[in-house]
């Protein structure tokens, strides 16, 4: 094998196990209001091109039928797992949105993931490695865990006013036949990476790496899953049952940190604190002003003369007279009748 070829076939690896890797730390893959408002004033193209959108943006399928398709080789195999795959999901997704039949989409999406963490363990040959036995029938799980996706998918679509106009059935129909379009789309771009892959002669480390890779992001879905299915359960505790929880979670971080903020007093960065309507509290504003700022007696006089208590005026040389009620200055008696009065006469 050529160090070329190698590299190159490794980079690729790496690039694809990069993008499921971006995928699965996105938030879970429901249906955004705008998609709503766009099934309400559309119609079945609509729904078609939301299946469509939904399966090639929907990571946990992705991931599954990667590991599905990770050894297939010969048309007619890759052609028979798929079709058992597209059997199971269109079963349980157009019978259970059309009767309605429906669960808790954070715990359905939480066993799909235990269907990619089975994927990769299959791959790796687990069973018989670690378990000592031989694996089950694959084109039957296929089957069976096709059925769990489309479940999946009907969670999702049964969140969408779907009886609207009268034509739930076409609604349905629609949906599942963009699903189909994404899937052969997605298998395309799965297959044009494997094929470089194989060229190179990818060897028994690549699998073990990227079927462990399978089972790791698994379980990284798993985990979501559940996290945001004890929000659901639990509101009381956690407070945020929203769809987009991960985003409430930041939102209460730093809620927290401005609480912590005004808890904690001054903030030495700024040199304040903030109070519950937003204003600011100074330091000077808790204590009152610094001792400097305090007037003296002894304080220089402000141009050219001080004050006196009640707001009038002494000028120099007049320190140390009184001041008289009506603002009027008063000299000190000197005996000489300085005191600005006349001295009685004898």
């Amino acid at each position: 094998m050529k160090p070329g070829k190698n590299a190159r076939a490794w980079g690729l690896l790496v690039l694809t196990l990069g993008a499921l890797a971006a995928a699965s730390m996105a938030s879970a893959h429901g249906i955004s209001p705008e998609a709503r408002q766009r099934m309400i004033d559309g119609g079945n193209w609509e729904y078609f091109v939301l299946g469509a959108e939904h399966m090639v943006t929907g990571y946990d399928h992705l991931l599954f039928l990667f590991g599905v398709v990770f050894f297939l080789s010969r048309f007619f195999d890759i052609l028979k797992y798929v079709t058992a795959f597209t059997i199971g999901h269109t079963i349980t997704l157009v019978a259970a949105t059309y009767l309605g039949i429906t669960a808790n989409y954070y715990l359905v999406d939480a066993f799909i993931a235990l269907t990619v963490i089975y994927k990769g363990f299959e791959n790796l040959g687990g069973f018989q490695k670690t378990l000592g036995v031989n694996s089950p029938d694959p084109l039957k799980m296929v089957l069976f865990f096709g059925l769990v996706h489309g479940f999946g998918l009907s969670t999702r679509l049964q969140q969408l006013p779907i009886d609207e106009g009268g034509n739930s059935l076409l609604h349905i129909l629609s949906f599942n036949a963009g699903v189909e379009v994404g899937q052969v789309v997605a298998l395309v771009v799965m297959f044009a990476l494997l094929l470089v892959i194989r060229k190179a002669r990818h060897s028994e480390i690549t699998t073990r790496v990227t079927n462990g890779v399978l089972m790791f992001l698994g379980a990284l879905l798993l985990m979501m899953q559940l996290h945001g299915y004890s929000h659901e359960a639990w509101r009381e505790d956690f407070l945020i049952s929203r769809d987009d929880h991960a985003h409430a979670h930041l939102e209460a971080a730093e809620a927290s940190r401005r609480a912590a903020e005004m808890a904690a007093g001054p903030n030495e960065a700024h040199g304040h604190a903030h109070n519950p309507d937003g204003s600011h509290t100074f330091p000077e504003d808790e204590h009152g002003p610094p001792e400097d700022a305090q007037p003296t007696p002894d304080a220089a006089p402000d141009n050219g003369h001080s004050h006196n208590p009640d707001g009038s005026h002494a000028m120099p040389g007049e320190d140390h007279g009184a001041a008289d009620p009506k603002g009027s200055r008063v000299m000190p008696n000197d005996g000489a009748g300085h005191d600005g009065s006349t001295p009685p006469h004898p």
